[in-house]
């Protein structure tokens, strides 16, 4: 008897294979590290490369000496957990939190799964929530973004947007009188605000979100979800009181907002299967972005809000099946 075996997701039809699927996103996040290169300098190139590279040698060494099975860290996978856990850091992040975190990814989100398309949790999050935990003075502070050729020495911390906002209304302060102290929306969207390195730019990762829709390797659904539900309750919170709340524009562009909704919350693996699902998902994850921005001790919520709807998708997937083929709801056999 011939056994049929099913391998882990992504389960994706077409002419993509894993290893062209990850090297998409790849490409798809080269908008947004030029940006982070250019703001943050040689501290962006180096948590870059230490990123991917431990990232890569982790998966190689725990493939190769503990699960002891086939060697996948040309499949891309590793190498796109590198670069989102460098893009979840703060770019002045010493070395050998960088290399920690990576293992957290690789060793603990990834691999004790049992290796990609297993894994229940964003591997980058699972990481930039443990280093956060870990590390909070350095994972929060943030290196105000300058032109690489004033060098390194330069490089001066300041508060995120979002920062000064959830410190200034809860010292009591005004929207009004927070703005002088806010990038204006040209300056969030180009990247002139402190932040993680890959969250600066609106732009360049709204390139790369267009890119991956035309290449089809990420659908609109969840992106649109989440960007939209953030934009609906925020902008009713606003209405309501707009001098103690935010702008919804603010909200879309500032923090992690867009890389999450774009590269984070739209993982294949760690996503719903069904587009129905995928906007229930995306939903819930903007919302609870929005509780945590608004009400919550930190300041930005998206990476707490996806690793918690993560838990939920296999519950999603229960609720919202496909279609099988030869199925007919319409048509009752009786015996």
């Amino acid at each position: 008897m011939n056994s049929f075996t099913v391998s882990g997701s992504p389960h994706v039809h077409g002419e993509y294979s894993t290893p062209k699927i990850m090297y998409g996103v790849v490409i798809a996040m080269v908008p947004a590290m030029l940006v982070s290169v250019w703001y943050f300098g040689l501290d962006a190139v180096r948590v870059l490369v230490l990123a991917a590279a431990a990232s890569i040698f982790f998966e190689w060494v725990i493939q190769k000496y503990l699960i002891k099975g086939p060697i996948t860290i040309t499949d891309g996978s590793a190498l796109v957990t590198g670069i989102l856990l460098a893009f979840n850091v703060p770019s002045n992040l010493p070395s050998w939190m960088v290399i920690v975190g990576a293992l957290v990814a690789i060793g603990m989100a990834k691999m004790s799964f049992g290796g990609l398309g297993k894994n229940i949790f964003n591997p980058a999050l699972v990481a930039r929530v443990f280093l956060l935990i870990s590390f909070p003075v350095e994972m929060t502070s943030w290196p105000k973004p300058h032109a690489i050729s004033k060098g390194l020495a330069d490089v001066i911390t300041g508060p995120t947007p979002l920062g000064i906002v959830k410190e200034g209304l809860g010292a009591g302060k005004t929207m009004s009188q927070l703005k002088p102290e806010l990038p204006n929306y040209m300056q969030d969207l180009v990247g002139q605000m402190g932040g993680s390195m890959g969250e600066v730019s609106a732009i360049a990762l709204l390139l790369g979100g267009f890119y991956m829709l035309w290449k089809k390797i990420i659908t609109w659904h969840i992106p649109v979800a989440v960007l939209g539900t953030v934009f609906i309750f925020t902008g009713i919170l606003w209405g309501f009181n707009p001098e103690s709340y935010a702008d919804p524009v603010f909200n879309l562009i500032t923090g992690g907002l867009m890389l999450g909704a774009i590269f984070m919350a739209t993982d294949m693996v760690t996503s719903p299967m069904t587009h129905g699902g995928q906007l229930l998902f995306g939903f819930g994850v903007g919302l609870i972005t929005v509780l945590i921005r608004v009400w919550g001790a930190y300041p930005e919520g998206v990476s707490f809000a996806i690793l918690l709807m993560n838990a939920v998708v296999p519950l999603i997937n229960r609720g919202f099946k496909p279609k099988r083929f030869g199925s007919n709801p319409g048509v009752k056999i009786e015996a």
